[in-house]
């Protein structure tokens, strides 16, 4: 897992990233709320430990920065700030846990394993990622990832996969696929939809198992392992 570590505070910042590295976690600083921005939006993180106090942006604005931008995104709070007003802010600006220094560093292992197991809805893309069995569709790089194999699309190819990603198991007709991707009416004459599909096929589908583009006879397709 990629953690970033958001703590002004050298000795304490220090402390964390040895100790998670030491559960094999790989982990980033930033000592203030520039670097912690400008990291947590151009990277995927699995969670972020996330101070209040911090020179420059806060916090609680980068909470609710990062929740705008990345909502999936789970946002650890760890701070010394621990009356009930200081956690309702925390909570509101969209943390997703509040741990209060000084901790228990067991405990904080714990609750970032629980924070980065949290399942997401069907359909739901994390840290801008969405994933289905071993295929991943990176929204930002605009590519798809299968094992260790990376699968450059074009613009329609993404488009079409991204479709049945925000859609995981629902047949989807031609018709609808038609409307959505080309923004055209469906006319029974064409084949553009069943030529993008066979193209889209032969590069997630071909030289992988299981096959996850699949026909549905004179219903349509979906994305599907069984």
């Amino acid at each position: 897992m990629r953690i970033l570590v958001v703590e002004d505070e050298v000795q304490v910042s220090s402390f964390i990233k040895q100790g998670l590295e030491e559960q094999s976690f790989d982990v980033d600083v930033a000592y203030d709320g520039a670097m912690a921005e400008r990291l947590a939006l151009s990277r995927d993180y699995d969670v972020v430990v996330l101070d209040l106090v911090l020179p420059g942006k806060n916090g609680l604005e980068l909470c609710a920065i990062f929740k705008k931008e990345k909502p999936s995104m789970p946002v650890l709070m760890l701070t010394t700030l621990g009356t009930t007003a200081d956690k309702v802010s925390g909570f509101d600006a969209g943390a997703d846990d509040y741990l209060l220094k000084p901790f228990e560093f067991a405990e904080l292992v714990a609750r970032i394993k629980a924070l980065a197991r949290r399942p997401s809805a069907p359909g739901t893309p994390v840290n801008n990622v969405f994933r289905f069995e071993d295929l991943r569709l990176d929204i930002d790089k605009k590519t798809a990832r299968r094992h260790d194999a990376v699968i450059k699309l074009s613009a329609k190819e993404f488009a079409l996969l991204r479709y049945f990603m925000e859609n995981p198991g629902r047949v989807i007709p031609r018709q609808e696929l038609a409307e959505k991707i080309w923004k055209v009416k469906f006319e029974t004459n064409t084949n553009v939809v069943e030529v993008y599909m066979n193209m889209l096929r032969n590069k997630i589908d071909r030289d992988f198992e299981p096959k996850l583009l699949q026909t549905r006879i004179g219903l349509g397709y979906v994305l599907s392992k069984d």
